[in-house]
C-alpha cells in the first residue's frame, strides 16, 4: 500500500528506524498520550462551537464524538437539552 507524505524519504526512514527501537511499553505510552491530545483538541473544538455550554454537557458531546451517539446514549443516558 502506497501513501503520500510530505516527509522527506530519508527523514521518514530515520523515523521508522527510531520507532523500531522503542519498547512496546513506550509505544503504548505514546499512544495513550496521542489519545489524550485528540480528546483535548476535540473538547477545545466543542468549547469553540458551544461556548455557553456547561462542562458536563461538553463532556457528553465529547462522548457522542468518541463513542457515537447511540452508544453514548446507552452509556450516559439521553442528552439533556
Amino acid at each position: 500500500m502506497e501513501t503520500q507524505s510530505d516527509t522527506h524519504p530519508e527523514i521518514a526512514a530515520l523515523q521508522y528506524h527510531l520507532l523500531r527501537q522503542v519498547s512496546a511499553a513506550r509505544k503504548l505510552a505514546m499512544l495513550g498520550e496521542m489519545n489524550q491530545t485528540v480528546k483535548m483538541l476535540a473538547l477545545a473544538g466543542l468549547r469553540s462551537q458551544y461556548p455557553a455550554e456547561p462542562p458536563e454537557k461538553l463532556r457528553r458531546r465529547l462522548a457522542d464524538l468518541l463513542l457515537g451517539p447511540e452508544l453514548a446514549r446507552r452509556v450516559f443516558g439521553p442528552m439533556v437539552e
